[in-house]
């Protein structure tokens, strides 16, 4: 495919810095990777000289690839394509000396860090979850601002940030005592040491001579300090980005980087991509529109050779169930109609608790699906714990799901005492929960531990026999409550909201299991192992879908769903206090809400549709719902709104009876 001439001058400007302002779907990858072949087959740059930096490894991954297949893997050898902390990470590695690490440092992830955080300030803040979370939020941005904990000291003004500061002091001479770094730490000690020493900073300028930046509207302070310290005075780089597809403010990302830029470097020659090769004009006039709303340093409109297009569809349901069914019917009506695959549609929503029904959903109606960005339904660990516990009431020989759950919650049965029951059940050839009632097993097993695993047998044959004897329905709620898995979930979950949401996706299991046992107008009636049978085939169907790519309907909320496409999408839940969401409009953060609706926008290729619910339950309480503001921002003769309805002729009708029929025909022949 040949370049068009946005794409050309990017591609060949390479004497001075460069900023591409790339718009939705204008191919600015293309650009980068044909920019890098340039540099090197033209312009007499070793691949080894040149490094592209972008957010996430599976982007670099994917850049990576491409590259291979663009200049061949022999011309590619040596080139540097990474993440930006990757990038740190090497310069880290190799001038450990000079930072005064000792060789063999330790890497902490987000579970390390909360760890260390929680021993290091048990005094001040007693294992709050809460504070805690706040902490490594606020030490992560410290580190994100190239705060250092004597800056923060000076900076904090009232007690809290007082308060942080003094335990970031603490925490960052407790990681250099364990010679160890944090995932901020790859990016601020590099920028920190390239800002204060110049030997270092020569070699590494050296050894980088042109850099490429992709998401560019994506860095923080650190991370755009750290590009102006590798590309120097001789200022040989791309970067590639959108303003208007800035979603990540809260990570500390600052989308007037973009326009630093100009003010750093006088010569930057700014480049526009403003071809679409993704979606419809209507779609793109409409998205257009909507973001001209957002106050712009640098202006933009992209358009596209693409036909017109089909009108934006905008339907109603009286609430959150409904709207999960008017989706799910839409698309069986669109892809019976349109001939299409589950895998050209995809859902998109604000938060990810807006998945758990659609989910149920979209298995109700054996549709396939995949949840990406999030936790699926059945590989959240509440769920599996239940599940364990149903597999095991229909089948106590299941010893996979015994080991899960026999001591969750805590019940006095320890690893020791497992192991001795497992070796006394391996010696006779038994499962695990029979040998707990071998009269035996006594002399194993001490006394306490002995009558803690009597009681869990008899709990879970009494809830077997109820089950297939009596009320399946009870059985399983006596179950829950039992066990305590309340309180459980209140004790080790991260916050008390955390606790909330997790007992809703054991509710969403229940009400679900509940609805398989009773039957409805569709399926008969199931029995527990009948229903705990199709539940695991179907976690592993999800599984097996997930792993082979398959035709399958995409799930993910707007911020996952940057950098893809589809040709058909459905935006739900699109209406005030979820898009834009209630904590924006309380921060007056309306933009960054509206760059959301933006990006969710431009996904679509075909086909969009805009689903919002009359009235929706939050926090117990059901609330009346606006549509958003974003939707009257829209350009209204683009738009379908389903309660003004529209007068079809007869010839309309008559050609869409026909095709209906014809494409009823075609099914039935296959």
């Amino acid at each position: 495919m040949k370049l068009n001439p946005g794409q050309n001058d990017a591609v060949h400007y390479v004497s001075g810095p460069c900023l591409v302002l790339a718009g939705a779907g204008s191919g600015k990858t293309r650009v980068i990777i044909n920019k890098i072949a340039y540099l090197v087959e033209k312009c007499g740059y070793k691949a080894r000289n040149i490094a592209a930096v972008t957010f996430t490894n599976k982007a670099a991954r994917e850049m990576k690839e491409r590259v291979s297949q663009s200049m061949g893997r022999k011309d590619a050898r040596g080139l540097w394509i990474s993440t930006f902390h990757t990038l740190g990470l090497e310069i880290v590695k190799r001038e450990y000396k000079a930072l005064g690490l000792k060789p063999g440092f330790s890497l902490f992830d987000d579970q390390d860090t909360f760890a260390l955080l929680k021993e290091l300030t048990q005094d001040e803040l007693d294992e709050d979850k809460d504070l805690l979370k706040a902490l490594a939020s606020a030490i992560s941005n410290w580190k994100g601002g190239l705060v250092i904990p004597q800056q923060a000291m000076k900076v904090a003004k009232d007690e809290q940030s007082m308060l942080f500061a003094k335990l970031y002091q603490r925490y960052a001479q407790q990681m250099k005592a364990y010679n160890a770094l944090d995932f901020d730490d790859l990016i601020l000690i590099p920028t920190l040491l390239l800002r204060s020493n110049e030997e270092v900073r020569t070699r590494w300028q050296t050894r980088i001579q042109y850099l490429l930046v992709d998401e560019y509207q994506d860095t923080n302070t650190s991370q755009y300090e750290l590009v102006k310290l590798l590309v120097g005075e001789r200022a040989r780089f791309t970067v590639v980005g959108d303003d208007d597809q800035s979603i990540y403010s809260w990570r500390g990302a600052k989308p007037q980087n973009l326009v630093l830029l100009g003010k750093d470097f006088p010569k930057l020659k700014l480049i526009k991509l403003e071809q679409n090769y993704r979606s419809s004009q209507r779609i793109l006039r409409a998205a257009n529109i909507l973001i001209a709303n957002n106050p712009h340093v640098y202006d933009k409109s992209l358009f596209s050779e693409l036909a017109y297009g089909d009108p934006l569809k905008v339907l109603f349901a009286a609430n959150e169930e409904q709207e999960a069914e008017r989706v799910v019917a839409e698309i069986i009506k669109h892809k019976f109609l349109d001939k299409t695959k589950f895998g050209d549609y995809a859902i998109l929503y604000r938060g990810n608790h807006q998945s758990r029904l659609l989910e149920r959903t979209l298995m109700t109606n054996r549709i396939p699906y995949k949840l990406s960005g999030g936790t699926s339904f059945f590989a959240r660990a509440e769920i599996k714990d239940i599940m364990a516990y149903l597999k095991l009431v229909v089948n106590p020989d299941d010893d996979n799901a015994l080991l899960r759950v026999i001591n969750l919650p805590k019940r006095g049965i320890g690893p020791a005492t497992l192991e001795r029951v497992g070796t006394f059940a391996n010696e006779k050839q038994m499962s695990i929960f029979a040998a707990i009632f071998e009269a035996d097993l006594n002399h194993y097993v001490a006394p306490a531990a002995m009558k803690s695993l009597e009681a869990f047998g008899r709990f879970i044959v009494e809830t077997g026999d109820m089950a297939s004897r009596g009320d399946p329905v009870e059985a399983i709620k006596g179950l829950i409550r039992k066990i305590n898995y309340e309180d459980y979930l209140y004790e080790t979950s991260t916050s008390a909201k955390a606790a909330e949401m997790r007992m809703k996706n054991i509710s969403e299991l229940y009400r679900w299991v509940t609805e398989m046992l009773q039957g409805d107008e569709l399926d008969e009636p199931m029995t527990l192992p009948e229903v705990v049978t199709r539940l695991t085939l179907r976690d592993m169907m999800e599984r097996n879908n997930e792993e082979e790519g398959g035709d399958q309907v995409q799930l993910m909320t707007l911020h996952a769903s940057k950098g893809l496409e589809f040709p058909y999408v459905f935006m739900v839940g699109v209406e005030e206090r979820i898009l834009p969401h209630q904590s924006s409009i309380d921060e007056d953060n309306v933009e960054e809400e509206r760059r959301l609706a933006y990006v969710g926008i431009t996904r679509a290729q075909k086909v969009l549709w805009f689903m919002l619910c009359r009235e929706r339950r939050q926090f117990g309480e059901t609330m009346r719902c606006e549509p958003s503001r974003f939707l009257m921002e829209l350009p209204q003769d683009d738009l379908i709104w389903e309660t003004r309805k529209v007068v079809q002729s007869e010839q309309q009708r008559v050609q869409k009876g026909k095709a209906n029929i014809a494409n009823l025909r075609d099914m039935l022949k296959k």
